[in-house]
């Protein structure tokens, strides 16, 4: 008997001895500091501009390097993108703004058709954007605009239940993009015609800050590439506080 305590001690003191030299396949890598983070970060959305192109539609598509059927779309790095302090890149696509389109206020309700999705970026593949996971997604799923949503703006109500802060909810990077965009009046049931893209890097994001869990989902370190059209934007009413 204490001979197999002896082997189940010396079993146990092998597997700590060896436990730092372990990689979970399954955990998502990690770079250590945060400016070798935004480095990756800025090379993984340059790479996205020049591998990606905007469809008849609005919607970001992937060259097929195999394919010339491609070929004659411009890259979205060729479609004039502007890049902001914070590192957040816009992109306004060309014919689908609305002419007479509607400023959206930082507390408006706002509506939005879009696909958008979240990327990690660390280093180890070739700084690509890699593992992406849905955030929202209308154009291919129920068709219709979500209203309101929670990280362009969050109630005050909903704050003082929750006792957060407001970049608990909000992504600062997409409000900050959303500026330099108008709103459509049109109804939610015409077909979307997608109006450009902004590109939230991770530091203008959640960081690795606690975050409320949309979709049930860990954000940390996460890109995000909104391909949206806004609709009908209006003030806020008092009871929508």
């Amino acid at each position: 008997m204490k001979k197999a305590f002896l082997y189940i001690a010396l079993v146990a003191t092998v597997f700590i001895s060896c436990s730092d030299d372990y990689v979970d396949p399954y955990k998502i890598r990690e770079v250590k500091t945060l400016s070798t983070q935004n480095s990756n970060d800025d090379k993984a959305i340059a790479e996205y501009l020049d591998k990606h192109y905007l469809d008849d539609q609005g919607k970001i598509q992937a060259f097929i390097a195999t394919s010339p059927d491609d070929d004659a779309n411009k890259k979205l790095s060729e479609l004039s993108p502007q890049k902001l302090p914070s590192g957040v890149v816009v992109i306004a696509r060309p014919g689908a703004q609305p002419t007479e389109g509607k400023t959206i206020g930082a507390t408006d309700v706002i509506s939005i058709m879009q696909r958008t999705y979240g990327y990690l970026s660390d280093g180890e593949d070739g700084n690509l954007f890699h593992t992406p996971y849905p955030f929202a997604n209308t154009v291919d799923g129920s068709g219709t605009p979500e209203s309101d949503p929670a990280y362009y703006y969050i109630r005050p109500s909903t704050l003082e239940k929750s006792e957060q802060t407001k970049s608990y909810y909000e992504i600062e990077g997409f409000q900050e993009g959303l500026k330099l965009f108008k709103s459509f009046s049109k109804d939610p049931s015409e077909l979307y015609n997608l109006q450009g893209v902004i590109i939230v890097p991770s530091r203008a994001a959640f960081a690795r800050d606690t975050h409320f869990p949309y979709q049930g989902t860990n954000w940390r370190n996460r890109n995000f590439v909104f391909n949206f059209q806004i609709y009908n934007t209006r003030a806020r009413e008092a009871s929508e506080q």
